[in-house]
């Protein structure tokens, strides 16, 4: 059965009103809990991360100061979250999640994270709701296990992921891969090792075409030993922060085909939500069901 890692303390909203988009964990969890998913899938618990593994990635002050809650406000409005005890206790879930996902990858060539995909943070501070960035430190501390050599982080939100770029800029063994929207949060990005910007409003046949031309491409030339895939749903039409304009279809195309590249090479593959914005939580939770769903066909295949 596909094995999917989950935390009850994922529904835990960080917000200062409760109405940021955490809420979704929780009703995607629902969604897969009543549907046919039940029968195909394993749920695994995670741990919290542990501080150290943190500060294989991010500054110590950094790191302290966010448990401590001692950040001054302007890093506080700069990651838009409240100082409440769960501004690290829900980031180190999430963040234990996608280290666990990634040891279970190892081992049965795909696993999914129901959280995590936190890429605007950076080494030295959080940004756009996020805090820790998961998939930088489960791949620093697999690397410290002597678990893995090479990564290759395929980060399909609709928003650059510049913190993950930034932290591994000079790192040869990490590759990093971002489609986004260009004309979009964050407006100064850092560089990706490959970045493809897109125009608002493309649309599914110009998306699709884009990641086709290169997906196959860097998966054979990197050669990862592991694939992190951050699979946000606010490329879709209906998101209120994307404007690439992809379809429901769309999105199930894109979760196929990445299926199909990652794992038809026998690569491990891991999957972390990323970003999905909406008035209606089971809405979004929707969107993020494609890929659980497609993820459990794929895997029910092998």
């Amino acid at each position: 059965m596909l094995p999917i890692v989950h935390h009850a303390g994922y529904r835990v909203s960080l917000s200062k009103t409760g109405s940021h988009e955490e809420s979704k964990y929780a009703a995607l969890m629902d969604l897969i809990v009543a549907s046919e998913l039940v029968g195909k899938t394993k749920v695994f618990e995670p741990e919290p991360i542990p501080v150290k593994s943190l500060k294989l990635v991010h500054d110590t002050a950094y790191v302290d100061d966010v448990i401590n809650l001692a950040l001054d406000p302007s890093s506080l409005r700069r990651i838009g979250l409240a100082a409440t005890d769960q501004l690290h206790i829900r980031p180190r879930l999430g963040t234990g999640g996608t280290y666990l996902a990634a040891k279970l990858a190892l081992d049965y060539g795909l696993a999914c994270n129901t959280a995590g995909g936190s890429h605007h943070a950076h080494a030295g501070f959080g940004s756009g709701f996020c805090v820790f960035n998961d998939v930088a430190v489960a791949i620093a501390q697999l690397r410290l296990d002597g678990l893995i050599k090479r990564a290759l982080i395929i980060d399909l939100d609709v928003h650059q992921g510049d913190g993950t770029a930034s932290i591994f800029a000079r790192e040869p063994g990490v590759y990093t891969f971002s489609v986004h929207c260009e004309k979009n949060f964050p407006f100064r990005k850092s560089s990706s090792d490959l970045d493809i910007g897109l125009m608002r409003g493309v649309g599914d046949a110009v998306y699709m075409e884009t990641l086709r031309s290169n997906l196959s491409v860097l998966l054979d030339g990197h050669k990862p030993d592991i694939v992190f895939y951050n699979a946000g749903v606010d490329p879709h039409i209906d998101d209120k922060l994307g404007h690439l304009n992809l379809s429901d279809d769309g999105l199930c195309a894109r979760e196929k085909y990445v299926f199909d590249q990652v794992c038809g090479r026998s690569i491990p593959l891991v999957t972390v939500m990323g970003g999905g914005y909406g008035d209606d939580r089971y809405e979004v939770a929707r969107r993020h069901y494609i890929l659980f769903e497609q993820a459990a066909t794929y895997y029910g295949q092998g």
